[in-house]
């Protein structure tokens, strides 16, 4: 029990960064983070999640490769060029050789096509936080 206490505890001043334009992907990584014990505050738009980012920098930024106002890729490439570098999960419904070349080029430390599992995604966010390898699905 002392074991399930220390890992929850640095979860929970975990804060996530979801920036994704889909609300059903939105409020499924709210309820898994959640759960998680990861505080989650979310953008719908690049605008946004790169604002948020700037004013309250979080443990780890998903991000969505395509946003209705521009590339996610901007999210990437300013969650790693910040002060405190910040990983960066991106995730795309358009994978493709190209587009994740160009994700691990910005510097994102996962790239993840969409439909995914639960268990994947949590493992990503596990390896990211921890600072783990680059992976990709």
């Amino acid at each position: 029990m002392g074991m399930n206490l220390m890992r929850s505890e640095p979860a929970m001043r975990r804060r996530v960064l979801v920036v994704d334009d889909e609300t059903d992907f939105v409020a499924t990584y709210e309820r898994l983070l959640r759960r998680e014990g990861y505080e989650v505050v979310a953008a719908t738009s690049r605008a946004t999640g790169l604002a948020m980012l700037a004013a309250d920098p979080p443990h780890l930024v998903i991000s969505d490769l395509r946003l209705p106002d521009g590339d996610g890729l901007d999210v990437v490439r300013a969650a790693r060029g910040a002060r405190a570098p910040v990983p960066v999960i991106v995730v795309t419904g358009y994978p493709s050789d190209e587009t994740r070349r160009a994700a691990f080029a910005a510097g994102a430390t996962t790239f993840l096509a969409k439909p995914f599992a639960a268990a994947v995604l949590l493992a990503a966010i596990r390896s990211s936080v921890d600072g783990t390898q680059e992976t990709t699905t």
